[in-house]
């Protein structure tokens, strides 16, 4: 099936590495050019070398947490590309402690990164597209079910994506979709690290494959693979939908 993709420009957070990598990787494999961004430096450079360097990629590094990553973003792949068809926003996750334990800073910090940067970049991203235009949210299947654990993740992952289907609805009469993608376990750093705090990394990936019907660990690229569809003009009636990519996971409709 052709995607549509293209020639098409896409702004990527939190891409140096994991779900939003893997999803540039699927993107630029298709013909799309992305602007990615990460607080680290070293990392975005890497990444645009894997990607196969500059004439299909650029890097910022950027910390969403800065009022103005947003339109630096969005700068760049005017300058360096010429048009701006959508964004992937990603971000890193936060703490594990469970709600009793997060302290106050760490649930203001966490709220300025995962939440009121992603809402900055959908924000300012949005004044940029016209119709074909698409912004996805990486959320989290804590939107639909807690994780146990992830107490700050479990409350700020399913506000975000009720902003995405109120965004939907703001700016479906222009064209542009809105909607968000609920990763489920992917082997990533992240869920590396999550099982190294266990105590027990092999107990842990154990149990996660447990509570998966396919009986194991997603690998990055398979969600890579949807989110590029999902940004693609292939998806171009897929609106407003918190959309699981989990491999059942998730008991809920």
């Amino acid at each position: 099936m052709e995607l549509g993709l293209n020639g098409r420009v896409y702004v990527l957070t939190g891409a140096s590495r994991g779900l939003g990598f893997a999803t540039a990787a699927a993107l630029v494999a298709d013909g799309a050019r992305v602007v990615i961004s990460a607080r680290d430096a070293a990392a975005v450079g890497d990444a645009v070398s894997r990607l196969g360097g500059e004439e299909h990629a650029l890097g910022v590094a950027a910390d969403l947490g800065d009022p103005d990553a947003a339109r630096r973003l969005v700068d760049a792949a005017r300058a360096r590309f010429g048009r701006l068809d959508g964004t992937l926003i990603s971000v890193g996750g936060p703490p594990s402690v469970s709600t009793l334990e997060a302290t106050d800073e760490q649930w203001r910090s966490a709220f300025e990164t995962v939440f009121l940067g992603a809402v900055r970049v959908a924000r300012t991203i949005a004044g940029e597209l016209g119709e074909g235009g698409v912004i996805a949210f990486v959320a989290s299947n804590s939107s639909k079910s807690p994780l146990s654990g992830l107490g700050i993740s479990n409350g700020l992952r399913p506000g975000l994506s009720m902003v995405a289907k109120e965004l939907a609805d703001e700016l479906g009469p222009r064209g542009v979709r809105v909607l968000s993608l609920l990763p489920g376990r992917f082997l990533t750093d992240r869920l590396r690290e999550l099982m190294e705090a266990t105590g027990d990394a092999e107990a842990a990936a154990a149990g996660y494959r447990r509570a998966i019907p396919l009986r194991r660990i997603g690998d990055p690229e398979e969600f890579g693979r949807v989110a590029a569809f999902v940004l693609s003009p292939a998806a171009s009636f897929l609106n407003g939908v918190a959309l699981p990519v989990d491999g059942g996971a998730i008991r809920t409709l």
